[in-house]
């Protein structure tokens, strides 16, 4: 059996893909999962949190009105502060040791893991939304309200557009950081690309050949995902001309609209 083991590096790479190659798609899935996954939902709560945080404070408002928003900020800051402010693989041990700990709550590894890219990536994309937000011209706003929109109209139609274009790269800069990240979850044992890597690594004892497969896996992920969102912002910039609008934006400020034929 000694006689029939691999004697050179590439050589002990191929023995590996052909022995574990199945264990290395599964840890890939499982990463790719987690990392797509947890930016998602951390988009949407950064999204959520980083409007709540530019609502405009109305001096005229009632002192009740005024208490609450500033409740709601000082505990949105936190939240950000919290998550921003310590790592991840130390969040993930509070989590899932915690809920068990301190709430009894049996919760597997990997939903553990999910909930933790999540809310870590929230806390970035809130502040990322946020500087998108106020990096749109204030005239913007004005001109909007200048035609009649409301707050939501002018949030949901002429800011948040923008901003989201603005921070596409911060997004993909997320995406590719969990893709990474997600390595840590480790600790509480979910069985991402990094676990399942050490596993095959300890059959053998060849961690050099094991992780140079396990590096150059992580590597095609996150070139691809790049890849994609380049193309995907590409997409967003829209053509180099525009048609003029001939809709009546007071009656549907966000709705279609019909080109005037010949202009451009």
């Amino acid at each position: 059996m000694t006689s029939a083991m691999p004697v050179t590096f590439f050589g002990w790479v191929y023995f590996l893909l052909q022995q574990y190659g199945v264990l290395f798609v599964k840890g890939a899935l499982v990463t790719l999962l987690l990392a797509v996954g947890g930016t998602l939902i951390g988009c949407v709560i950064g999204l959520f949190v980083g409007i709540l945080q530019t609502i405009p404070i109305n001096p005229k408002d009632g002192l009740v009105k005024r208490g609450f928003y500033r409740c709601i900020r000082a505990i949105l800051a936190a939240y950000v502060e919290l998550f921003r402010g310590t790592p991840m693989i130390v969040q993930a041990m509070v989590v899932y040791y915690g809920s068990m700990q301190v709430y009894n709550i049996d919760m597997s590894p990997l939903l553990a893991g999910f909930i933790v890219v999540s809310v870590n990536t929230g806390a970035y994309m809130a502040e990322t939304v946020r500087g998108g937000i106020i990096s749109i011209d204030v005239g913007q706003k004005e001109a909007a309200k200048a035609i009649g929109m409301n707050h939501f109209q002018i949030m949901s139609c002429v800011i948040l557009p923008q901003a989201l274009r603005n921070i596409m790269p911060q997004i993909g800069n997320n995406l590719i950081i969990n893709i990474k990240d997600t390595s840590v979850l480790n600790v509480i044992s979910v069985t991402e690309l990094y676990f399942l890597s050490k596993s095959a690594a300890g059959a053998y004892y060849r961690y050099f050949e094991v992780f140079f497969i396990t590096c150059a896996i992580y590597f095609i992920m996150t070139f691809a995902v790049s890849r994609f969102l380049l193309w995907i912002e590409k997409r967003m910039d829209g053509p180099d001309n525009y048609l003029l609008v001939t809709h009546d934006p007071l009656a549907d400020p966000c709705g279609p609209f019909t080109p005037k034929k010949g202009e451009n």
